[in-house]
C-alpha cells in the first residue's frame, strides 16, 4: 500500500510591498513618492545648465590663462582636468554634502535617496556622476530617458547601479475645510446650546465634515444620519433640519465656544501677567 507523499503546506503570503512603498528596517513599509520622469527631466535641464555654464567659465578662464603660453600639452591637461572636475567632482561634492540634492533637485522638490530610504553617501554620489557622464552627456540625455521611461520609480542607469532613485518630497498644501452655520440654522444657533456634547462625539463630527466631500452618497447619508441620532440627546434645542445640516452647526457653534473660552482665559492671563512678574517693593531687577 502506498503512502501519500505529503505535500509542504504554503507559507503565509506576507505583506506585499509596493513600488511606492519602502521597507525600513523595522519592517514597516513607508508610502513615498517616486519622482516623474518629467520632474526628473526638467532638474535634470537645470543641472546641466549649471554645469554648462561653469564650463564656459572655465573655458574662458584657461584660454585667458594661456593666452601667452603655446605649450598645446598644458591646455590639454588643464582641458581634461576641467571636464572632470565639472562633470564629475563637482556633482559628486554637492551630492554628498547636500544628502542627495542639487539645484536641480531643489527646483522640483526632490533628492535623490537609497532604495530603503536612507541618505546616500560618497559612493552612491559618485557612482551616479559616473555614469551621468555617459548616459546625460555623451548621449545628450537620450540613454537616461529612456532607462527612466521604462522603470516604475524612472530610475536612471546610475540609480540602478547605486542602488538609489530620486523621493518626491514636495508635497500639496492640505487646506482643511472650515464649515460655518447652515443659513437655515442661522436663527437656531442664536440660542442652541450644545455644551453637554461629549468632546469624542464631537471629534467624530468634526472627522465626518473633513471627509464627507470623499464619502459615497449612501455612505455620507448613514453616516450622517447615525451621528445625527447621536448628537440630538445633547442638543437643546434640536432644529427640524437635514442631519448634515445640524452635523454641521453642531461643530460651527462647537468651534466657536471653544474660541471664545480660549480668547476668556488669555484675557485673565494678561490681566494677572502684572501680578505674576511682579517684584516685592525695594526688591532689584536682576
Amino acid at each position: 500500500m502506498e503512502v501519500p507523499a505529503r505535500t509542504a503546506a504554503p507559507a503565509p503570503a506576507g505583506p506585499s510591498i509596493t513600488d511606492d512603498e519602502v521597507l525600513v528596517g523595522e519592517a514597516v513599509a513607508l508610502d513615498v513618492r517616486p519622482a516623474s520622469v518629467i520632474l526628473r527631466a526638467a532638474g535634470s535641464l537645470i543641472d546641466v545648465a549649471a554645469s554648462v555654464s561653469v564650463l564656459i567659465a572655465f573655458i574662458l578662464g584657461i584660454g585667458w590663462a594661456m593666452q601667452w603660453s603655446t605649450d598645446n600639452s598644458l591646455f590639454a591637461a588643464l582641458l581634461i582636468a576641467m571636464l572632470v572636475t565639472v562633470l564629475i567632482v563637482i556633482p559628486t561634492a554637492v551630492e554628498t554634502a547636500t544628502r542627495g540634492r542639487s539645484l536641480g533637485k531643489l527646483a522640483i522638490g526632490a533628492r535623490i535617496v537609497r532604495d530603503d530610504g536612507g541618505a546616500i553617501g560618497f559612493r552612491h554620489a559618485f557612482i551616479r556622476a559616473l555614469v551621468g557622464v555617459l548616459e546625460i552627456f555623451l548621449t545628450f540625455g537620450g540613454l537616461a530617458a529612456l532607462v527612466s521611461l521604462l522603470h516604475p520609480r524612472a530610475k536612471r542607469l546610475g540609480d540602478m547601479l547605486a542602488g538609489t532613485y530620486a523621493q518626491h518630497e514636495r508635497v500639496p498644501r492640505v487646506v482643511e475645510p472650515v464649515f460655518g452655520v447652515p443659513a437655515v440654522l442661522e436663527e437656531w444657533a442664536a440660542t442652541a446650546d450644545v455644551g453637554r456634547m461629549p468632546d469624542r462625539l464631537s471629534r467624530r463630527i468634526a472627522a465626518f465634515l473633513k471627509q464627507a466631500s470623499r464619502m459615497t452618497p449612501a455612505a455620507r447619508e448613514q453616516l450622517a444620519t447615525e451621528l445625527a441620532a447621536e448628537a440630538r440627546p445633547f442638543v437643546s434645542p434640536v432644529p427640524d433640519a437635514h442631519p448634515e445640516y445640524l452635523l454641521a452647526g453642531v461643530a460651527a457653534l462647537r468651534r466657536d465656544r471653544e474660541y471664545r473660552g480660549h480668547l476668556l482665559e488669555r484675557e485673565r492671563l494678561e490681566r494677572l501677567g502684572p501680578v505674576l512678574a511682579g517684584l516685592p517693593h525695594g526688591f532689584p531687577d536682576r
